[in-house]
């Protein structure tokens, strides 16, 4: 699971919201939760911030540090 699913799962279990609440309240399936919690790949941005939104979280975009 990546980073991100995680955030998504964990913050969405702090405010005690089941998948089809979040779903819901963002404006997205139940499925779409399901698939970015499990980590899976999208290049739709928009959605991935609806859930962001309603969960009172933010994206930041930093550089990336080379090894």
């Amino acid at each position: 699971m990546s980073d991100w699913a995680t955030l998504v799962s964990a913050r969405r279990e702090e405010l005690r919201l089941r998948q089809r609440e979040l779903a819901a309240l963002a404006g997205v399936s139940e499925r779409f939760v399901r698939e970015v919690e499990s980590g899976k790949q999208t290049v739709r941005v928009d959605k991935p911030m609806d859930l962001l939104d309603v969960l009172g979280l933010e994206l930041s975009v930093v550089p990336r540090t080379t090894p």
